[in-house]
């Protein structure tokens, strides 16, 4: 997939709070510190998001948006 977004940072997935509609994804990244993206429960499964996983970051207006690397 490529995406549109000029801000893409690659990271390490530290935590995943699932809650009944949202969820929280807390990523470590080298170049700040760690970053936080809140989206659907739904997404994190379809991701099968979990901790230790590498993710990039795709940064557009208040979005932060994680796309699991293979």
């Amino acid at each position: 997939m490529k995406a549109g977004a000029r801000n893409q940072i690659i990271g390490t997935v530290k935590s995943v709070k699932k809650g009944d509609v949202m969820s929280l994804v807390k990523v470590d990244i080298t170049q700040v510190s760690t970053m936080a993206s809140v989206i659907t429960t739904e997404s994190v499964e379809d991701l099968d998001l979990k901790e230790g996983d590498q993710v990039e970051l795709v940064i557009k207006a208040v979005h932060v948006l994680p796309v699991k690397l293979p």
